[in-house]
Formats: structure tokens, C-alpha cells, sequence
């Protein structure tokens, strides 16, 4: 298994690890700071540097094919570093703290439009959630506005872990439709938003939503039977 830092930092940019495997372009380590593609998030991208100060980019994390493992697929034609070798982990972090601030805001939204979500996708340049709710409730000057009002409390956020009984216990939780948080480990994490949200989720977040920013709505439209979908970006 790789051990997940950024599930304890979030803000980690650079970490050491040693080579655990290397197969089919990607490598595993037996840590890392890279976060891999889940739960609507794109992996995280960045290098490896060897102890010769080589350079090897990472273009893009997902979860490996052993349960637990990480992999950080190379660019192509890259020559990968050798199993047991040590290496430092560096992330592209301008990257991943636009999908921070645009994973936390989706939180908060997810507060003011008050329907199930069926979907959700973040990149680095804008966000977007689809909601199960009739059109005409949604208004983008509304939304943005109710949006950012809870964004300026600048209240902190937190990480809670509960069982899997306890979840069941408190279906009310889950507000994703289409995925559920995965259920086996023993315990499940949930993103705490004092006062506004809790719910699960196990990507990356800002310590304080004030971080997020203004946020601005720049679509609403349908996307089929019970999908209306809001994009968002930071003003």
C-alpha cells in the first residue's frame, strides 16, 4: 500500500519516498503526495527527482491495479528510476491548489443549491456539479452570491472519521448520487465545514474556505432527465 500524506497535508509540495515498483509507465512508491484521479478530482502531476538532480515528470496519478497502491505514470519515453531507489516528490502545486480552492467550493455550493448531486467534475480553471432539481430554481446571481456570503465567514475545515455502521446510521450524509464513499477500511473520512457542510469525501481541500476566493457562475444548463448542471470558477 502507498501511505496517503496528503490525506494528513494537504499542503505537503514536496516529500521524500522510496521506489516500490515499476511497471507499464508508472511507478509506485511506498508514499506520496501525489493525489490520484477519484471522486471527480484529476490526479495531481509533477516530478520525481533522483539523487543525480534528474528531473522525471509526472503527467498524471491514478489509483494502481494492487488495492491500496498508488501509481504516477511517467511521460512518455521517460526512463523510470529503479525499484528501492529513493526519490523526492515534487507537485505541481500552483495546479493543485486551484483544484483545492475549486473542490472546496463546490462544498459549499453544493450548501445553497439543496437537491441530490449526480455528478461532479473539478479541473484547474473551473468546477461543476449537476444537481437532481427543476431548472427554474437554479439562478446563477443567486447561487454566486448565497455562494460567496458562506466563503466570507472564512470558516475553518476540518477532517472527521467514522465507521462505516456510523454512515449507515446517517444516510443523510451522502449527497452524491452517482458515487459512494468506499466502504471496507474500517472507517470512512468526511470533510467537515463547521456550520455549513459535512459530508464524505476523501480529495484535497483548503484549511479555510476564505482561501477559496469569489467564486462566479458561468453556466447553468440541462444535461438530460435529472441532470442540471452549474459550472462555477474563481472570479
Amino acid at each position: 500500500m502507498t501511505a496517503l500524506l496528503f490525506r494528513d497535508d494537504a499542503y505537503l509540495r514536496t516529500a521524500t519516498a522510496r521506489v516500490v515498483a515499476v511497471e507499464q509507465g508508472a511507478v509506485t512508491l511506498d508514499r506520496t503526495i501525489f493525489y490520484p484521479l477519484g471522486g471527480g478530482q484529476p490526479g495531481d502531476t509533477g516530478a520525481l527527482i533522483r539523487e543525480s538532480g534528474e528531473r522525471i515528470a509526472i503527467v498524471d496519478t491514478r489509483k494502481g491495479a494492487v488495492p491500496g497502491a498508488v501509481a504516477h505514470r511517467l511521460a512518455p519515453g521517460a526512463v523510470p528510476p529503479e525499484p528501492g531507489e529513493s526519490v523526492t516528490l515534487g507537485i505541481d502545486w500552483e495546479r493543485r491548489y486551484q483544484l483545492m480552492r475549486l473542490h472546496t467550493a463546490l462544498h459549499v455550493m453544493s450548501c445553497v443549491v439543496v437537491a441530490p448531486v449526480t455528478g461532479g467534475q473539478i479541473a484547474p480553471d473551473k468546477a461543476r456539479l449537476d444537481f437532481d432539481i427543476d431548472m427554474a430554481l437554479l439562478d446563477a446571481a443567486r447561487i454566486a452570491a448565497e455562494t460567496n456570503a458562506l466563503i466570507e465567514r472564512g470558516v475553518e475545515t476540518r477532517t472527521v472519521w467514522i465507521t462505516d455502521e456510523e454512515l449507515d446510521a446517517r444516510p443523510e450524509l451522502v449527497k452524491t448520487m452517482s458515487v459512494q464513499p468506499p466502504r471496507g477500511a474500517g472507517r470512512i473520512r468526511l470533510l467537515e465545514i463547521p456550520g455549513i457542510d459535512l459530508q464524505p469525501c476523501g480529495g484535497t481541500h483548503v484549511a479555510n474556505i476564505a482561501e477559496i476566493g469569489a467564486i462566479r457562475v458561468i453556466r447553468i444548463r440541462n444535461e438530460g432527465r435529472q441532470n442540471r448542471r452549474v459550472e462555477i470558477a474563481l472570479a
